[in-house]
């Protein structure tokens, strides 16, 4: 063996059909793109949405609503969930900290007090926000509602 009579290995190596290169190929005429229309022609891209000229899914149907691009978006926490985390692990301050460690929040999020259930306890409480009568609810236990 040597460098003259070298070659690749059977099959591996395939070659592209030449398309559009006269009748005595067998692909030349339409090259295979079929006759007229707007896939035949060179330079076509289908556009998102095209439905061969039928009017659009997204324009036949109606526009409605917004979006308000200042809207503040807050994590609801209940009393009964402040209740039952001071309650399990003894804490006498229940803020941000302690919420995201107990897992009820995520890294970032705000987080609103609400006034579904009972509180017992007088906790702390520290948040973004709270409803009136969850701040109402907090203070009559004995505890303090501190907005952050």
């Amino acid at each position: 063996m040597d460098l003259s009579n070298l070659k690749p290995a059977l099959g591996s190596v395939k070659h592209n059909t030449r398309i559009g290169r006269g009748p005595g190929s067998g692909k030349g005429g339409t090259s295979t793109r079929g006759h007229k229309g707007a896939k035949s022609r060179s330079g076509y891209s289908r556009k998102i949405g095209f439905e061969g000229g039928q009017m659009p899914l997204q324009r036949r149907l109606p526009k409605f609503g917004f979006k308000n691009i200042n809207r503040v978006e807050y994590k609801a926490i209940n009393l009964d969930l402040i209740d039952a985390l001071a309650e399990a692990k003894n804490l006498q301050k229940i803020g941000v900290e302690e919420l995201r460690a107990a897992g009820y929040i995520r890294r970032g999020q705000l987080v609103k007090i609400l006034a579904n259930g009972a509180i017992k306890h007088a906790i702390t409480v520290e948040a973004n926000a709270f409803s009136a009568a969850a701040q109402a609810a907090i203070e009559a236990a004995g505890g303090t509602a501190q907005k952050i």
